[in-house]
């Protein structure tokens, strides 16, 4: 099996959700990472505003160079397609964002 990266972008963030509001957000991802079974490698975290990019000449900026990333999962899968197939229900979409699919590839 393959491992794939997901990213997350977008989506609707409530600055401060009611308790029922995080409980059924939690639940719905829950439910997701459980439907991925061992499938799951990681379920990862969210992520924060706070970013510095680095370029290769050594200068850093704040922010990131384009969209800003939400959050990322690692899950395997036989093929892009499959992850693809398997991300279709992600949670993240359910909130008006984007997840995009990496294929990585071992190299150590």
């Amino acid at each position: 099996m393959t491992k794939f990266l997901l990213i997350y972008t977008g989506g609707v963030r409530d600055a401060q959700p009611t308790p029922e509001g995080s409980a059924a957000i939690i639940k719905d991802w829950t439910d997701w990472f459980d439907s991925l079974g061992e499938n799951l490698v990681d379920a990862g975290n969210p992520t924060t505003p706070m970013a510095k990019t680095i370029t290769s000449d050594g200068a850093v900026s704040d922010g990131a160079p384009g969209e800003m990333v939400t959050g990322y999962s690692i899950i395997q899968a036989d093929s892009l397609d499959a992850a693809t197939e398997a991300t279709k229900s992600c949670p993240q979409l359910k909130a008006g964002g984007k997840v995009i699919v990496y294929e990585t590839f071992n190299i150590m």
